[in-house]
């Protein structure tokens, strides 16, 4: 329960806390924000993936393992693309992420 627990921690921290809500708009590449901003600004894809590995850090600081910091990177990233892209809702979205840090625990 301890790992899980700093696990969700470190997911609230990174979710709403260190994301700004530039990179919260700029990673929708459907959104508002990134079909006004000019071509010198990062893509959208540059603002997923620094929020996705944000999300890697912080797993891995609290397993210490960098295979469960990658594996967290490239499913944040993938979960966030299907709620960009409105596949999901922002409860399934969460939700997934919470069964990601429950699948970590399991595992170790």
């Amino acid at each position: 329960m301890t790992l899980f627990f700093k696990l969700l921690i470190g997911h609230v921290l990174a979710d709403f806390v260190l994301q700004t809500d530039t990179m919260a708009r700029a990673k929708d590449r459907h959104g508002e924000f990134a079909k006004t901003v000019s071509d010198s600004f990062p893509p959208w894809y540059y603002w997923l993936a620094a929020h996705a590995l944000v999300h890697g850090g912080a797993v891995y600081v609290v397993t210490g393992s960098a295979v469960f910091g990658l594996i967290e990177t490239i499913l944040h990233g993938a979960i966030d693309i299907a709620k960009c892209e409105r596949w999901i809702g922002f409860h399934q979205d969460q939700a997934l992420h919470v069964l990601c840090k429950v699948a970590y625990c399991l595992a170790i």
